[in-house]
């Protein structure tokens, strides 16, 4: 199975990791309600899933969300007062030494512990009062794909369980499929960029998880280096990168935030930038190409369907740059921190 097949999957395993774990997430839900805030320790591509649990916990369930620092845990073995907090672990292997140091960390202070995990059987899911299943079956391809739009679902289904549950998610599998059909607009606007040496990614709010995660695909598969900001830390600095022809990727959802994004891409436009968006507002065709997924779309969940465009595109500047998607270079598919 390649990395093009996994991202082809998506749109069922959102469904059935929406169905399978029904249960569980009521589960998740009744811990936080004897909790003040939570806490997430997670790595890489499941760090970005921690990102955007932060924004929709916060928006929609009013739970303060923060992401552990691992190393207070394991290397220097120094771990923080965990009173009050939900600590929840988030790791496609559930093996990472340090990620399972943070919930035996909160098993020992006897806080509620959440594993949410491709492995049901790893250390990591051992010291969970509730164990979440991706189930996102075997993710071969050394670039998380499947593994990361379940985690957003689980996310999602636990902000649901926490609202009393409303039918929300219900779209999400159809959004991602029709995500999936931007494929060749995708392959055509990768293949412009196919000499990118680095580039800026920027979203924000629910968004800015989608600028982390697209920035990490491209650097995993081209060797881009690709640094992504939210557009309001961009405007603190960063942006005295921009002058003609430089790389910009950037997501802009209908919602709140949309504003700002429009405002920091026109700014960038003016500046001469190469400009590719993700998006769902037509005003974004004034700024640069877009890759778009379903207009109406809640801001919450356009985290989902925007994932798996930026997934494909990734996958294809990949192969304009003549690599091998399949083979990253000095990667491999788990990875233990301590």
């Amino acid at each position: 199975m390649t990395l093009l097949d996994e991202i082809q999957e998506q749109p069922d395993v959102i469904a059935r990791t929406a169905q399978v774990n029904a249960a569980r997430v009521k589960q998740v839900a009744g811990l936080a309600a004897a909790c003040t805030h939570a806490v997430i320790a997670a790595r890489g591509t499941s760090d970005n899933a921690g990102r955007y649990a932060q924004y929709v916990w916060g928006t929609r369930n009013g739970l303060s969300v923060g992401l552990t620092t691992p190393s207070l845990f394991s290397v220097y073995d120094r771990p923080p007062r965990l009173d009050g907090a939900l600590v929840v672990g988030i790791s496609q292997s559930g093996e990472s030494p340090d990620i399972v140091s943070v919930l035996e960390e909160g098993r020992d202070q006897q806080r509620p512990t959440v594993a949410i995990t491709n492995e049901p059987d790893s250390p990591l899911a051992d010291l969970a009062d509730v164990v979440i299943d991706l189930d996102a079956g075997e993710e071969r391809a050394v670039a998380a794909t499947k593994t990361y739009t379940a985690q957003l679902t689980v996310v999602a289904a636990i902000s649901e369980a926490m609202a009393g549950g409303t039918g929300a998610l219900d779209p999400v599998p159809a959004l991602a499929r029709a995500a999936l059909g931007q494929s060749d607009r995708a392959a055509a606007l990768a293949a412009g960029e196919a000499d990118m040496e680095h580039c800026a990614v920027l979203g924000r709010g629910f968004n800015q998880s989608t600028a982390f995660e697209w920035a990490l695909k491209i650097q995993e598969l081209t060797h881009v280096v690709a640094q992504p900001f939210s557009t309001a830390d961009f405007l603190h600095g960063p942006i005295a990168v921009l002058e003609p022809e430089y790389p910009v990727l950037a997501i802009a959802a209908r919602g709140p935030a949309i504003e700002d994004v429009l405002g920091v891409l026109e700014r960038c436009r003016r500046a001469g930038a190469s400009l590719v968006v993700i998006g769902n507002d037509p005003r974004l065709y004034e700024v640069g190409p877009i890759l778009e997924f379903d207009s109406d779309v809640e801001e919450w969940l356009s985290p989902i369907p925007a994932a798996v465009i930026g997934q494909l595109f990734a996958y294809h500047l990949t192969l304009a740059k003549g690599l091998d998607p399949e083979q990253p270079r000095g990667l491999h598919k788990v990875t233990r921190t301590i």
